[in-house]
């Protein structure tokens, strides 16, 4: 029983790669992902080790600081621009100011430029990529049609940030040993332009959105973003596990620095092979969370991920040993994947696909600020006290907020669990089953459990028609004009024809057995479906098709009228 449990799971773990593979759209995407952040890390290693030569830790800290606070406050006055129109469009030209800003800096560091320019520069760059991530998560959901799928887009996409951690590093330090700063800055720009061009190529039917508007308030868009994210306590948990995942990753930017070259004597290139350690644990990670992919425990797994951000980082303070220092960074990596896994598909699950971008653009204004506060705090930590006590006191954060959250997130999982039911029972109707995740996500927050006894009507024929049913279990008749002219069971739907066509209701439908359905307002159906290009003609086919089913027949007997 336990191996065919494994098995079970490998089987899934494969299923979520290969999903990835098959479908062109989440390829691009994916790798786009791959090319950004690998930049983003190599370039990262890079800027360090400028900012180390000019100033020491502090310089470090403060360049981190630098970079973050225009990332934070810029973050949710852009992330409104993906939530109108299409947000690959927004990657491609993120990624192409990335990509300047990046080969610039490599310019000013290679003809013996101001470190004042690549700083400013490196904000630049950092702005952009803050952008990023907020559309690339909410372009997923629109490239998915199930939770699951999202969950596996979610995992594949921890995969590659997994192996940009680990790779952009090593290739940092490689070059660092064999060039100089100059080449990385290089590379990391040559990243960004491939990101971009992997983008331009995506061809999808995105679900109903609102139309950029000619004028666009920036400042009141971003306030719906942060209002979707203050009247919704999960996802305000949610933005504040992340907070404090942030500030110690923000710590790590200047205590990896540190520890290489003054703790552990390894130099420059040392600082690269500590931060690819945590690349090297996340892959790994990435790998175990591909088995967790059908978990209905996203909240619990987020938790451990949060945990596992700290503990590691409390124990180099007190096993201060290169080899030791790199299994625990590995094992902060585990913690990014799980991250990457819970996190944010439970943000994708709670937040409306129109607002998508803006709460993922708060996300990631409060990682950029938590970064940059986290480098500095660490910094000024360091002089009072010493690189071991910081290294323990800023470990202690993130298990300390993992525990006291875990109430909380195993009620969001039971929550999720009822929603994907739902979801389910949606699906089952060919109608509904075109539909992206975003768009059967916005029905399935809008159904009405029904339940109707026996031999009792739904409706009758000549009614107006308001809403639209799915049936959960049971069997219903469908009577026009006193025929029976149709049985209906388990995860078939009825009463789109008087919505889609403006009519009254064109058949009785009469309870056989006791009915358990979910029902759907008329606005809330019609503006899903209709407004997603395969829905609405899929739903034309079905009405016509169930226009002829249900006319009843004359019977052979009875003259023709």
């Amino acid at each position: 029983m336990a191996a065919e449990r494994v098995r079970g799971r490998l089987r899934l773990a494969a299923a979520a790669f290969a999903s990835n593979a098959r479908n062109p759209n989440l390829r691009r995407a994916q790798l786009s992902f791959l090319g950004a952040w690998t930049a983003e890390w190599a370039f990262t290693v890079g800027l360090g080790i400028v900012a180390y030569r000019d100033g020491g830790a502090t310089a470090v800290g403060l360049v981190g600081l630098l970079r973050m606070v225009p990332s934070a406050i810029l973050a949710p006055l852009l992330s409104p621009l993906a939530d109108r129109g299409r947000r690959e469009r927004v990657l491609i030209l993120v990624s192409l100011l990335r990509g300047a800003a990046t080969g610039a800096a490599a310019v000013v560091v290679g003809v013996g430029g101001p470190t004042s320019v690549v700083y400013a520069l490196a904000v630049l760059s950092t702005i952009a990529a803050t952008l990023y991530r907020p559309a690339h998560s909410a372009l997923l959901p629109s490239l998915c049609h199930s939770g699951y799928e999202l969950a596996s887009a979610n995992v594949v996409r921890g995969l590659l940030d997994s192996a940009a951690t680990l790779v952009g590093p090593l290739l940092a330090a490689l070059l660092l040993q064999l060039t100089g700063v100059t080449v990385v800055f290089a590379v990391a720009a040559g990243a960004s332009l491939w990101a971009a061009a992997l983008l331009v190529r995506l061809r999808y039917d995105a679900p109903p959105r609102p139309p950029a508007p000619v004028e666009t308030n920036l400042i009141g868009a971003a306030a719906e973003g942060i209002r979707a994210v203050s009247q919704n306590r999960d996802i305000a948990l949610i933005m504040g596990l992340a907070a404090a995942q942030a500030f110690t990753r923000g710590a790590l930017t200047v205590l990896t620095v540190v520890v290489a070259i003054d703790v552990l004597g390894t130099g420059e290139p040392g600082v690269g092979v500590l931060t690819a350690a945590v690349g090297a644990g996340a892959v790994l990670g990435s790998l175990a969370a591909s088995l967790l992919v059908s978990t209905r425990r996203l909240g619990a797994w987020f938790a451990v991920g949060v945990a596992l951000w700290g503990v590691p980082v409390t124990l180099i303070g007190v096993f201060p040993q290169q080899a030791a220092a790199l299994a625990l960074l590995a094992c902060v990596g585990v913690g990014n994947s799980l991250i990457d896994l819970g996190g944010f598909t439970l943000l994708a699950r709670l937040a409306g696909d129109d607002v998508l971008a803006r709460v993922f653009g708060v996300l990631e204004s409060l990682v950029a600020l938590f970064i940059g506060v986290g480098a500095i705090v660490t910094s000024l930590l360091i002089g009072l006290s010493g690189v071991r006590p910081a290294l323990v006191v800023v470990g202690l954060l993130c298990p300390l907020c993992a525990l006291v959250s875990w109430p909380r997130l195993r009620r969001m999982d039971r929550s999720i669990d009822v929603r994907d039911r739902d979801i389910g029972t949606l699906q089952s109707v060919a109608m509904l089953n075109a539909l992206p995740l975003p768009a059967i996500e916005r029905l399935a927050r809008g159904l009405e459990p029904v339940v109707v006894t026996v031999g009792r009507a739904v409706f009758e024929q000549g009614d107006i028609g308001d809403r639209y049913f799915v049936i959960e279990s049971g069997e219903a008749e469908v009577i026009g004009d006193g025929h029976v002219v149709a049985t209906l069971g388990p995860g078939e739907g009825f009463g789109e024809i008087a919505l889609l066509r403006r009519t009254r209701r064109t058949a009785t439908v009469r309870a056989s057995t006791e009915l358990r359905l979910q029902a759907l307002g008329s606005d809330h159906f019609l503006s899903v479906v209709l407004g997603y290009t395969p829905s609405a003609r899929e739903a034309g086919s079905v009405v016509d098709s169930m226009l002829d089913r249900f006319t009843p027949q004359a019977d052979p007997g009875e003259p023709a009228e």
